[in-house]
């Protein structure tokens, strides 16, 4: 029974959350018959079915809290029944037990529902004599299984647990004494077994909640076992009195004692340890136990490669269990639960199905040994010689069979010292304690016993490493050396060779250098020892572990130990396979110490690789399965240090049928050796595998049949079908590896295959898309489906699963019949997740190869081209589909992968545009699809992690807009309004299956999906906003014409949004408060609310913080964008706030409210609630991005930027950061400092954008001030303009001037994309000069910066500015030199067009013109206009200049600056040859723009600076004009020079006084008719040459009547101007006459401009 209940635990924990319809099927009653168990007379069989209902719980989580809830009434109704109290108690304490296994936990409550029941049990112990044993026991168990929960539930029961164990001791020494000479045998029993208990409490609480021992708890934890120490004493003669059968009590209490000890710091006991020690060494000396037990740890304690010599080896086999318990001295098979009921709550070591602790005897000697190596280096040196000269005296003392033993007891706890010793790097004492223990150690190289002559020799080992002096080490080996070069028995032969080989382990090449030429000679001799195997054995394994330590100081010995190995391995009979297995280590340590040398190509070089190859293949061919194994890890030892000359065509097929061996260790060495080198050359391994499977279709029938999905792949222990190989079908080596992991159970072994499978999956999933997708499709498709209509035939599938491994030959004997005949056996659940992990693995790696992955126009062009390409795009509704199926399974964790898969799908494919329906995406079809993975996710027994994920893929989906009918979009948008009603319900649900957190978790999802959706919803408003308006026909009534229009109104996301917005918002600013308050400082925990937070419980506040931590970003922003949105005008009426949460408790509406509960809400004003707002919003923003940890998504960091800037687009918020400049002084630096840690530009751009709103912000705020000012004050004469930073003297104080950190942040940015602005790099040695073009982020980034940076002057007073401005004037103007580059299409780059603006931004600034500062801003403005003038100076070294920019700037200053500063005569000079030479460019552009600025320089309403402009450059007009003539325009661009030019002297002529007009016109009438063309010409001209006619003709008509007498004067001087006027006008009216017969409408001509897109004037 006891093994059935067990079997059947493992089965349903290794079925995982599939097995929920087994549990729950009512005709099975699974449940209870386990439960009835329970009650069973045998405690073996109740402890059983208690550890059943655990592997049931831990598999199906959302049982623990019913099945808890369950047994505690039962216990309650059936307190009278012994077997009851026991039984139903050991199924509590397993099941909390299990807790740390489910991730959600169980309530906070049902820890103090356990308190209580063990408090009662504890109490009535004694009011009835038949129960007392039973609630005693049953009462302690519940407690130390209540710490398994850890601090979190514990800290809450701390002081009550305290007392208890206060209480179960005596208080002191008269108490104990006059306790021994009370009771009766029986409550001696009852006594002893409530404090073995409460030991066993207390060392349950020191493993499990370390974090609570502080040092007075630990003090009081003390008394207790001090007490109990002393007791210890007391013992023997209380057993003497009252009989023999306390014994085992006492050994419980002893054992309880010694493992709450090993687990406390020594230093808190150091009173007691000589009692303590003598109970120790009495121990496991045997002194007061007749019976010869020996110790299980000495295996433990030796060294794991010294299995060789034990035999041990053996274990590593899919039936270790039963190998174990054939091994000598092995306590192996005799562990029960039964022997210690703590176990059932204790966690399982690794790789145990079930606890199996060790019979009372065995276990109280193991942990008397356990203690005594944590004692020992802190025990005075005096003692230790006590100590060890009594072993010595113990093992002479005792005789035969009794001697083994205490001598095997002996030596495992002195080579626990050792290790306790080497540790804590403590030193073994002086010279005779040295001396004693070697004895002690040398006399048992000698034993009979080849266990002890191991532990010998590792102790040896330990005590050369803790001793650590050369002439002790030295001394140690002399004596072997002598000893094996005079001992001619095996005895001694074997163990002083060990002896050798550990020291060396332990001493590590360099200590033991000087020895190892003899060791190795005396070694080498010894292997040749052909009479005896075992000599032959011990020697090589000691050589082995020489060459291993040595490293490269073994290189001078490798050639004559490979001679001597290769012999060996030709002469030494197969049948020794113990000498063949250590010959495979020597070989192994061999190629491993020559190591990457082994790629060379000298003589010696290619002997040795030879040598090794020749041995690998000798022990290749060996026919024992660890041989094989260890010639595997040769050749893989080889590949890694010489990959060329391993022949991987013989290697990967001879890998490949070693995966079917029956031998665990040669499958796991196969495995291994397949993922090295997957991981290099994953083709060719796959290609070779496919060769073997070619071949074996040539052998037909040689019935072979292991294909991973075939029927009969679970052919496991079947020897008769894993001899003949393997057959890889079509699915190849990946195909065999993933039927591997349904079969296989040892975890290095999967997860190995895990990484060999990834490592294929990186190399060569591209490439081979549909295969690797195929295979994921098979293992996901392969579910057999529970739900269908035989649940019960599915149950039993699954369970046969498991049995199969049993019997295979009886199932299936038919071998060779149809396939088709046998049951086929679904792929495991793990194997399904690690499948869905797969796909999501395969859409990131085509994400990075190639962009027609995701993009189907281009995918399917590129198919046409070559049909072989393929593309990821093309089987999205494969990934669909197994997303689909994963995340719709039985399988929680597959649940999960297939929700991630989904979302991860969402995300990448939601942009591609379907090519046959433009204006649509490709997902759209795939909608119903994604609604139906979804819906099951939010139902109402979903675990909160599943639901937790949905909401997020729920918010990718709408928030990808893949969907445009607001219809269809309803489906998944109301999972998401079910699940707000939830959060709404409050706090207390009634029914909570997992801890708070899990709620908090769900909820703060919810939140989390809602903000995302909100954010993508106000961004879409935006745009539609921006877009210029359509006419949109839709109003109210017509509604249902939806369908008909395919596009979105442009409100559309929002109106689903808009209802839920009040509750939201209320929702949202709750969890940042409570995320604010959790992110406070540990020595702030006292402000924190103590009934927790509105989605936190102050119990599971560490869990809570997680979540929190993932979801406050999204929250923030959404929370700035409706605040941003609703103006801050949105109070919150208490009435409204209890209205949207209408179970919820009132105390959490409280607390959003920020209220005690319980006193009536003082209602707070409106600009008192939106300051709180503000607080909170800056306070969480600058919090986090004061040190965002390095592992944060950058999400967060760009979330947080944006809330930031939304915010501080609302007034309300500019006041208040405007109001206290500290606060944006704050801001600033802390960008600054996450501008230092996060480099992409994405996060930059933000960060400027911030930047930018905080100083408009200052801008707008000292606007108003000096506004104010000037309203009241004009009497006082104070002037407003001295308000600004720098005051009267100018000085700006970093960490208080916001225009400081403003420049040193913005200074950081332009530095990092222009490093030569700043001279600290430009003139360190390593800079290089050559400067590269930017990247077009860094221009938009370099722009935003200027503009910033123009902006700053006027937040400061006249001499503020005085301060800052050469530093930005200079900035400026680098950028303006370093970026205004001549590009093809002659586009202004950002940057240059942010810095003029910039400087107009400066020049016309007008807070700086007092006439203290006149002076200087004159220099200042000066020598700008001067540095632009010289950066424009033509030089070869540049690149070309961009001359329009340039001119822009000159012309920007002329235009801005007076007379008197720019009036200069070198600055004129300057700025007229510019001009110049931009005139008599060769380019048309630069041409055209030179006239467009020169009409504005001209046109400047101060004449004094236009004039000297116009004297200098209007006789060079002319002059360009005229010569048209001679070459007219041949493309748009000539023209439009040409058109400007004209302008411009039609403005002069325009300009200038009455009395020159008839100059004027002399100088332009000419040129325009010169420009018109005879009838002959202008029938062949071009386009631009007809155009320019046309132009001029229209201008002379225009000027004509505009000056009608100078016009007349000067046609009258020159008559044949007037001819050619007149034809031309003629010939116009003609071909107009023409054309209007033609065509009676009239084209319009227009003439060809070119607009500057930022017009600077």
């Amino acid at each position: 029974m006891v093994c059935a209940l067990q079997e059947l635990g493992s089965l349903v924990q290794s079925l995982n959350a599939t097995a929920s319809p087994l549990i729950q099927e009512p005709s099975i009653g699974l449940l209870e018959t386990v439960t009835s168990v329970l009650l069973h007379p045998s405690m073996a069989a109740r402890l059983a079915a208690a550890w059943c209902l655990r592997c049931v719980a831990v598999a199906l989580p959302f049982q623990l809290t019913p099945f808890l809830d369950r047994c505690a009434e039962r216990l309650n109704n059936l307190k009278t029944s012994p077997e009851a109290v026991s039984g139903y108690s050991f199924a509590m304490a397993a099941l909390l037990g299990g807790v740390h296994q489910c991730p959600l936990g169980i309530p906070h409550a049902k820890g103090k529902m356990v308190v209580s029941i063990a408090e009662d049990l504890l109490r009535t112990a004694a009011q009835n004599s038949r129960l007392s044993l039973q609630r005693t026991q049953a009462g302690w168990l519940l407690l130390g299984a209540l710490m398994t929960l850890g601090p979190s539930v514990v800290r809450y029961h701390l002081p009550k647990m305290l007392l208890l164990w206060r209480n179960v001791f005596p208080r002191s020494l008269k108490e104990l004494e006059a306790e021994k000479a009370r009771g009766d045998s029986f409550t001696w029993q009852v006594t002893l077994e409530g404090r073995a208990g409460a030991l066993c409490a207390m060392r349950s609480f020191v493993a499990h909640c370390p974090e609570l021992l502080t040092e007075d708890v630990i003090r009081k934890l003390m008394t207790p076992i001090e007490c109990a120490m002393t007791m210890m004493s007391h013992i023997p003669s209380v057993i003497k009195a009252h009989g023999a059968h306390l014994k085992a009590s006492a050994a419980m209490v002893r054992l309880r004692l010694y493992d709450i000890l090993a687990l406390l710091p020594p230093k808190t006991y150091e009173g007691s340890f000589n009692a303590l020690l003598r109970e120790l060494v009495a121990e496991f000396t045997l002194t007061d136990n007749s019976a010869n037990t020996t110790t299980s740890l000495l295996r433990s304690l030796c060294h794991y490669d010294d299995s060789v010599l034990l035999g041990s080896w053996l274990q590593e086999t899919d039936h270790k269990s039963i190998e174990d318990q054939l091994q000598p001295n092995s306590a192996s098979g005799s562990g029960a639960l039964e022997h210690d009921p703590s176990s059932i709550y204790l966690r399982i070591p690794a790789g145990e199905a079930v606890p199996g602790p060790l019979p009372l005897g065995v276990s109280v000697i193991d942990a008397s040994v356990a203690l005594f190596g944590v004692v020992f280096p802190h025990v005075s040196y005096k003692h230790r010689l006590q100590m060890l000269d009594h072993f010595a005296e113990c093992v002479k003392q005792a005789k035969g069979v009794r001697q083994q033993a205490v001598q095997l007891n002996i030596f495992t706890a002195v080579l626990s010292a050792l290790k306790g010793l080497a540790e804590n790097k403590s030193t073994l004492g002086p010279e005779e304690v040295r001396k004693s223990a070697l004895t002690l150690v040398m006399g048992a190289l000698d034993n009979p016993n080849p266990i002890l002559r191991c532990a010998a020799g590792e102790a040896l080992g330990r005590m050369a490493q803790v001793v650590g002096e050369a002439s002790f080490i030295a001394r140690m080996a002399q004596y072997s050396f002598d000893k094996l070069k005079s001992a001619r028995d095996v005895v001694s032969r074997t163990g002083h060779s060990l002896a050798l080989g550990c020291l060396h382990r332990y001493v590590g090449g360099i200590g033991s250098g000087q020895h190892l030429k003899t060791s190795v000679s005396i070694l080498l001799a010894l292997a040749q020892d052909g009479t005896s195997p075992e000599v032959q054995t011990w020697s090589l394994h000691s050589l082995a572990l020489i060459v291993d330590s040595s490293g490269p100081m073994y290189r001078g010995y490798v050639e004559p130990t490979l001679s001597l190995v290769l012999t060996l391995l030709l002469t030494v009979p197969p049948s020794h396979t113990e000498v063949h297995q250590c010959l495979g280590r020597c070989l192994g340590a061999i190629i491993t110490t020559v190591g990457p040398e082994l790629q060379g190509n000298g003589a010696t070089i290619s002997t040795i690789r030879s040598s090794c190859l020749v041995g690998c293949a000798i022990t290749q061919d060996h026919s024992d399965s660890l041989v094989q194994a260890a010639a595997i890890s040769c050749l893989q030892q080889l590949h890694m240090f010489a990959p060329r000359h391993v022949n991987l065509s013989s290697l990967v097929p001879s890998l490949c049928v070693h995966l079917c061996s029956s031998h665990l260790l040669l499958r796991r060495a196969a495995v291994a050796c397949l993922r090295q080198l997957a991981q290099r050359e994953a083709a060719e391994v796959c290609e070779y595998a496919m060769s073997l499977a070619k071949n074996a279709g040539d052998k037909e029938n040689s019935g072979i049949n292991i294909n991973p999905f075939a029927p009969g792949a679970g052919s496991r222990r079947d020897a008769h079908s894993r001899h003949q190989g393997v057959n890889i079908k079509e699915t190849g080596l990946e195909g065999v590896l993933f039927g591997m992991l349904d079969r296989e159970t040892d975890r290095k072994l999967c997860s190995d295959i895990h990484d060999t499978l990834g490592h294929m999956l990186s190399s060569l999933a591209v490439e081979n898309l549909s295969h690797w997708l195929m295979l994921c499709k098979d293992v996901l498709a392969a579910s057999s489906d529970m739900s269908t209509a035989a649940p019960l035939g599915g149950g039993k599938d699954e369970e046969s699963e498991k049995k199969d491994e049993m019997d295979d030959d009886t199932m299936f004997t038919t071998l060779g019949e149809d396939d088709k005949s046998k049951p086929s056996v679904a792929p495991r659940w793990a194997t399904r997740v690690f499948a869905a992990d797969c796909l999501c693995r395969v859409i990131m790696l085509c994400e990075n190869a190639n962009k027609a992955h995701f993009d189907l126009a281009l995918a399917r062009s590129a198919r046409l081209k070559n049909p072989k390409n393929d593309f990821l795009v093309l089987h999205l509704s494969d990934l669909i589909r197994m997303a689909f199926m994963a995340a719709t399974d039985h399988s929680n964790q597959l649940r999960m992968a297939g929700l991630q898969a989904l979302e991860d799908i969402i995300k990448k494919f939601a942009l591609v545009p379907e090519p046959e329906f433009p204006g649509h995406v490709i997902l759209e079809q795939y909608q119903a699809n994604v609604g139906a993975a979804l819906r099951p996710a939010f139902s109402q027994d979903t675990p909160s992690d599943i639901t937790a994920k949905a909401c997020q893929v729920c918010s990718a989906w709408i928030g990808s807009g893949v969907v445009s009918d607001l219809n269809d979009l309803r489906r998944v948008h109301n999972l998401l309004v079910s699940s707000l009603d939830k959060v709404q319900a409050g706090k207390g649900s009634s029914s909570q299956l997992y801890r708070e957190s899990a709620t908090t978790m769900e909820k703060l999802a919810v939140l989390k999906a809602w903000a995302e959706v909100y954010v993508v919803a106000m961004k879409i408003k935006k745009e539609a906003e921006t877009k210029p308006k359509r006419v949109l026909k839709s109003t109210e009534e017509d509604e249902d014409d939806f369908g008909t229009v395919d596009e979105l109104p442009p409100d559309s996301l929002i109106t689903l949004v808009q209802p839920e917005l009040p509750a939201l918002s209320r929702l949202w600013l709750a969890a940042l408060k409570d995320y604010a308050l959790l992110t406070l400082p540990a020595e702030f925990a006292t402000q924190l609310p103590p009934d927790g937070g509105a989605f936190y419980t102050p119990e599971t506040i560490d869990t809570a913080r997680l979540h929190y931590r993932n979801s406050w970003a999204p929250i923030l922003h959404a929370v700035a964008l409706w605040l941003n949105s609703t103006g801050f005008n949105a109070s919150e009426s208490t009435e409204e706030t209890a209205a949207a949460m209408p179970n919820s408790q009132k105390c959490a509406t409280a607390i959003m409210l920020n209220q005690t509960p319980g006193t009536p809400p003082t209602a707070k004003s409106l600009p008192e609630i939106n300051k709180d707002r503000m607080h909170l919003i800056l306070g969480v923003s600058i919090q986090f991005l004061c040190s965002p940890r390095p592992e944060e998504p950058v999400e967060h960091v760009t979330s947080c930027l944006q809330a930031l800037h939304t915010l501080l687009d609302s007034p309300c918020a500019r006041i208040h950061i405007a109001e206290d400049q500290l606060l944006g002084v704050e801001l600033l630096s802390v960008l600054h400092r996450l501008l230092l840690t996060w480099d992409p530009p994405s996060v930059q751009l933000l960060v400027t954008g911030v930047v930018q709103q905080i100083v408009r912000a200052a801008q707008d705020y000292l606007q108003e001030k000096r506004n104010t000012l000037n309203e009241d004050d004009i009497e006082e004469k104070e002037n407003p303009l001295a308000l600004g930073e720098g005051g009267e003297s100018g000085g700006l104080v970093p960490g208080k001037s916001l225009v400081f950190a403003a420049m040193e942040l913005l200074m950081f940015i332009l530095v990092r994309h222009m490093p030569h602005l700043s001279s600290k790099v430009s003139d360190s040695p390593s800079h290089i000069a050559a400067k590269s073009h930017l990247s077009e982020e860094s221009a938009r980034l370099v722009a935003a910066t200027v503009t910033i940076l123009s902006d700053l002057p006027s937040l400061c007073s006249p001499a503020g500015c005085m301060t800052v401005l050469p530093t930005i004037l200079f900035l400026i103007t680098r950028v303006l030199k370093e970026t205004a580059v001549k590009s093809a299409d002659n586009q202004v780059p950002p940057p240059v067009s942010a810095a003029l603006q910039g400087i107009k931004t400066i020049v016309t600034l007008p807070t700086v013109k007092t006439d203290e500062t006149q002076k200087q801003w004159t220099g200042l403005i000066r020598s700008t206009l001067a540095s632009i003038l010289e950066y424009s100076q033509p030089e070869a070294s540049k690149p070309i200049l961009d001359e329009v920019s340039i001119l822009t700037a000159i012309a920007l200053f002329l235009w801005s600056a007076s007379t008197e500063v720019i009036g200069v005569q070198s600055l004129q000079n300057g700025c007229m040859n510019r001009f110049k030479s931009a005139l008599n460019s060769c380019d048309p552009w630069v041409q055209a723009k030179c006239y467009q600025l020169l009409l504005s320089v001209f046109q400047h309403t101060n004449r004094a600076l236009s004039t000297p402009y116009i004297h200098s450059l209007a006789p060079i007009m002319v002059e360009k004009l005229k010569a048209v003539e001679r070459s007219r325009p041949n493309n748009n661009l000539e023209l439009l020079a040409v058109q400007e030019g004209i302008k411009v002297l039609e403005t002069l002529v325009a300009l200038g006084e009455e009395q020159n007009r008839v100059q004027l016109l002399a100088l332009l009438v000419p040129t325009l008719i010169s420009y018109l063309l005879n009838e002959n010409a202008f029938a062949s001209a071009s386009t631009a040459s007809k155009d320019l006619h046309e132009f001029a003709l229209q201008n002379l008509m225009h000027i004509g009547p505009l000056y009608p007498h100078a016009f007349k004067t000067v046609m009258g001087a020159a008559p044949e101007l007037k001819t050619r006027l007149e034809t031309a006008v003629r010939a116009s009216q003609a071909s107009k006459a023409k054309a209007a017969a033609r065509q009676p409408p009239p084209t319009v001509h227009s003439t060809p401009t070119i607009k500057l897109k930022t017009s600077f004037f």
